[in-house]
């Protein structure tokens, strides 16, 4: 029997006092007060599973029992709340298990740096240190990436709207197709080199090339391991330094921690944020070669670099990392997505036009304009939030916490299913 429309309480305080450039409470429009694992409450206790997690924040769920116990301690027992980048215990702890448990396992001898609290505030960083290592200006990346919203990661991002909303030409960028951009059996790697080989091109010798490798914003759009493989041996080639964002794919999203670990790479920085915290607290961080370690003490600063309850929160997170069942998981219980939602493809192929993703970052590309958007409402309304993603929000987006189980998964597919019958 399909659930019965909620009653959501009133917005006015919202729509009174606070700018109109909030987006995300106009799709989910409710006041939410308590969340759980992979479900959150409202204030008259109408309950969502949640199949956006927080936008890729929360891949451990809301509220995970062990990160909260951690930092209420921490917090009961004084621990230092803001350092600046000063040295603390708990920044101690994370960079001493991130090593141990990431970094060292994978062969990474990436140095740490903690730019600032969010996903564009690494971006900013690695962008910036790169022009400063190879002194060129052009950041080369791909249609339909997004990097942030800031001038420097914006000028990189290929949303037109987003792009627009800077108020100014944003220089310093080349855009060039993504994987599968021009279509089935276009080699876009060759189309680049061409770019870079001709010197009447127009293109100057880029100081990076950066990109998503499941472009998460821009429709899950996934690119092929061989794919991300020949971009890494161009960048090598041209002495070109490579930039993988892995800010929403990454910590697991697709499967492995870093979304890049299948192609076999090595990239000269990683950008790292959103779940990175763990409990949904705000950290990122930009890893690079210690041959690029270049920077001058206090040449990239910030007053919230060193989030301290973040530290405590993401150094607990880790011992989800110590062996690869949550790996399998991930790769087990993406495979029911994928199937889900082919099965739904099969069911309605004039309106469902694509399936793609990797681990449990799943997209369906729907053919009627508003369809993705008007399922995503419908699915609200039954109990679920989800998000749109592409170019012309054409992609109804999957991205439970990958901690979810099987019958919440369950459950939330249904309504899903529930919400496209009710929407075509």
């Amino acid at each position: 029997m399909e659930k019965e429309a909620t009653t959501h309480p009133p917005l006015d305080v919202f729509e009174e006092h606070e700018s109109e450039v909030r987006s995300y409470c106009r799709s989910f429009p409710t006041v939410f007060e308590k969340a759980e694992g992979y479900k959150l409450s409202d204030v008259n206790g109408n309950e969502f599973i949640d199949f956006f997690a927080g936008a890729g924040v929360v891949n451990y769920g809301h509220n995970h029992p062990k990160m909260q116990e951690k930092v209420l301690s921490y917090v009961k027992n004084g621990g230092v709340i803001h350092g600046l980048d000063m040295a603390t215990k708990a920044k101690e702890e994370f960079l001493t298990r991130f090593r141990e448990v990431i970094l060292d396992p994978r062969n990474l001898n990436h140095k740490v740096m903690f730019p600032g609290p969010t996903g564009t505030n690494s971006v900013e960083s690695a962008l910036k240190l790169a022009r400063k290592i190879t002194g060129r200006e052009s950041i080369m990346s791909f249609t339909n990436a997004f990097h942030g919203m800031t001038l420097g990661s914006l000028s990189i991002t290929g949303n037109e709207f987003k792009r627009h909303g800077a108020g100014i030409p944003l220089h310093n960028g080349v855009s060039m197709p993504f994987d599968g951009f021009l279509g089935e059996g276009q080699d876009t790697v060759k189309y680049i080199e061409r770019f870079l080989e001709d010197s009447g091109s127009g293109v100057s010798l880029p100081a990076a090339i950066i990109f998503e490798t499941v472009q998460g914003e821009g429709g899950i759009n996934v690119a092929s391991f061989e794919w991300i493989k020949r971009i890494e041996e161009l960048c090598r080639r041209w002495d070109i330094l490579l930039i993988i964002d892995d800010i929403q794919a990454g910590v697991g999203r697709t499967g492995p921690f870093f979304s890049f670990e299948p192609a076999g790479i090595n990239p000269d920085m990683i950008c790292v944020s959103k779940s990175i915290g763990g409990f949904g607290l705000p950290l990122a961080l930009t890893l690079f070669k210690p041959e690029h370690d270049i920077w001058e003490p206090g040449e990239h600063n910030g007053t919230f670099r060193g989030n301290n309850l973040a530290f405590v929160t993401a150094t607990e997170a880790l011992s989800f990392w110590e062996d690869d069942s949550l790996e399998k998981e991930v790769a087990r219980k993406g495979k029911m997505v994928y199937d889900f939602l082919s099965n739904l493809q099969a069911q309605y192929p004039q309106f469902i036009t694509d399936v793609r993703g990797r681990g449990l970052f799943y997209g369906m590309e729907c053919s009627k304009e508003g369809l993705a958007s008007a399922i995503c409402c419908a699915a609200f309304e039954r109990g679920l939030i989800m998000e749109t993603a592409g170019s012309e929000d054409q992609v109804a987006k999957v991205m439970p916490p990958l901690t979810i189980d099987e019958e919440g998964l369950k459950k939330g597919l249904h309504i899903l299913s529930e919400s496209i019958k009710a929407s075509v």
